[in-house]
């Protein structure tokens, strides 16, 4: 996409609340507890990780920073950073351990509070080099604190706790979470829940893929409509880069079933890709996948449609799983889509499903990183800057005539910063309702900020519309003003020299 195709859309849907038509329809305010509520207080945290952040003078040794929820969202209010030198977090900051690697989150020990899950995926163990690590902080009315191991690697190499290869969620329906994380590449290890305070846990299921395949990717929910949980992975085949499946494991009392594959309407594998997240986006009762793909320019492309600077995919679910045959693709050249399609643009990463505008319907928030921006005069002024796009979510799935989808820039006016080369900002996506209104306020990682220090920008989300020329309504979900603040490794007072900040983000 280029900056001159989007700079009317992305300046009104930044600024042009003094234009209002119209009160987008308000769904209810959510009324279960926030997900990722590790004070108990009623509004999300945030957590981000910067992985490869110099600690004690080890380099790639990583932190995680939190950022607590409040009244004006992910604005002012406590924060606090976790390294393996913190008090009472198991280990020691050594050189590579990545310590953030992934992240996730649940109430483990099911004591009410949300638990931190962290993955360190180049801990050395006692099982070997790079084995991986996986260990909890505990949630608490005075927010994150204390620590317990939960898992190791089982052989050198294995990185436990790597990002994408880490979920937790109720897969046996039992009412206790779980951790599913992945070792060997491909085989799910299943800790099952609930876990005592110490980090054991009630016992391990091990699925195995027989195939030679890498996860890239996981996520959890109900694909099947049956109330217990699944798993769902993308996937690649390790003799094939470029080659995407799509596989998942139902959920049932007795732990996750062998894995399925996704078809498509030719009987064959569904071309997938790096990331994915699960939700009911067109509100039929079945969670739907839905599937971002990055990778551009290589022979899978004629397989693959609108392949071109990447895509997503969005997969229904039914009564009897995912439905490969009914999938809609978009990318940066389909209808209402902001842009075009450029090779590396990366269009797709990091999904998210979260209804930003209150209409009821999950929407998918997703990455541009490898966007190119510029002004009218010098259209690539600033290569691989970055951007986040919105898609609507509705009955029909993502496609169809209005409302409209959105970007954002750091550009755009009332967003902290400017874009720059190399920012990739968007290339780490956080969704949650950080100020109670209903509404799922966004953060936005850009690892690349500042020399590879990283920074984090926070969005609160709004259900206003603005007017286009010509009279279009379009609905102006992620707002700058006042409402959006960023801040980078100093707001720790920690080194942020090549951290990484905004690499990935729990939840």
């Amino acid at each position: 996409m280029r900056r001159t195709l989007v700079v009317a859309l992305a300046l009104l849907t930044a600024t042009g609340l003094a234009l209002p038509t119209a009160q987008a329809a308000q769904a209810a305010p959510a009324t279960t507890k926030a997900q990722d509520d590790f004070n108990g207080d009623g509004y999300a945290d945030l957590a981000v990780a910067a992985p490869m952040a110099t600690v004690g003078g080890r380099t790639q040794a990583g932190y995680v920073a939190v950022q607590y929820g409040g009244k004006s969202g992910w604005i002012g209010g406590s924060r606090k950073l976790f390294t393996q030198n913190s008090a009472g977090v198991p280990g020691t900051a050594e050189k590579g351990d990545r310590f953030g690697s992934a992240l996730t989150t649940a109430d483990l020990d099911r004591d009410g509070y949300t638990d931190l899950v962290v993955g360190v995926g180049g801990e050395d163990t006692s099982f070997g080099t790079d084995s991986g690590y996986v260990e909890v902080v505990w949630g608490s009315a005075k927010g994150l604190s204390g620590a317990s191991s939960l898992a190791a690697g089982r052989r050198a190499h294995d990185r436990l706790g790597t990002q994408g290869r880490l979920t937790a969620a109720d897969v046996h329906g039992d009412g206790a979470s779980d951790v599913v994380t992945v070792q060997n590449d491909h085989d799910l290890r299943v800790l099952k829940g609930p876990f005592g305070r110490n980090g054991s846990a009630k016992g391990e299921q091990l699925v195995v893929d027989k195939y030679s395949s890498a996860v890239l990717d996981l996520a959890a929910g109900d694909i099947n409509g049956d109330g217990i949980t699944d798993v769902v992975a993308a996937e690649n085949d390790q003799d094939e880069f470029d080659s995407r499946r799509i596989v998942y494991w139902y959920g049932t009392r007795n732990g996750l079933t062998p894995y399925t594959l996704v078809y498509d309407v030719d009987g064959a594998g569904l071309q997938g890709g790096e990331n994915l997240d699960v939700g009911d986006v067109n509100r039929d009762g079945y969670d739907d996948i839905v599937v971002g793909r990055t990778v551009d320019g290589h022979d899978s492309d004629l397989d693959t449609y609108l392949a071109k600077g990447g895509r997503v995919a969005w997969i229904p679910g039914t009564a009897e799983g995912p439905d490969g045959v009914k999938a809609q693709f978009l990318n940066q050249s389909s209808p209402g889509v902001p842009g075009e399609p450029e090779k590396g643009d990366r269009f797709g990463s990091d999904i998210h499903l979260a209804d930003v505008d209150g209409d009821g319907y999950p929407d998918v928030v997703t990455g541009v990183p490898g966007e190119d921006l510029g002004t009218p005069t010098d259209r690539d002024a600033w290569p691989d800057a970055g951007a986040v796009v919105v898609l609507k979510g509705r009955a029909g799935g993502l496609t169809g005539t209005g409302p409209y989808h959105q970007v954002y820039t750091q550009n755009d006016n009332g967003v902290p910063g400017a874009a720059e080369k190399g920012d990739a900002f968007g290339a780490a996506l956080f969704t949650g309702d950080a100020n109670r209104d209903g509404l799922s306020d966004v953060s936005v990682g850009a690892p690349g900020e500042n020399a590879n220090a990283g920074y984090v920008w926070a969005f609160r989300s709004r259900a206003e519309y603005v007017v286009a020329p010509g009279g279009t309504p379009i609905p102006a979900t992620l707002v700058g003003e006042k409402g959006t603040t960023s801040w980078g490794s100093s707001a720790f007072k920690v080194n942020g020299t090549a951290a990484r900040l905004g690499s990935n983000f729990a939840g």
